[in-house]
């Protein structure tokens, strides 16, 4: 059973990934990433990193 809640909460993860990644200049494929805990956190900080750096602009 934890396995399935482990995939539900993997696909609420990666779907806004796939739709959000590419406007930060990301592939959409490093979306997988977000399976494991620690390739969500890293993520979000590169795409807040680039965020900063297009506010600066």
């Amino acid at each position: 059973m934890s396995g399935f809640w482990w995939l539900a909460i993997s696909a609420l993860t990666i779907i806004p990934m796939v739709k959000l990644l590419p406007f930060f200049g990301i592939n959409k494929y490093w979306a997988a990433a977000a399976v494991i805990p620690v390739g969500t956190v890293g993520l979000l900080w590169y795409m807040a990193v680039k965020l900063q750096e297009l506010e600066k602009r």
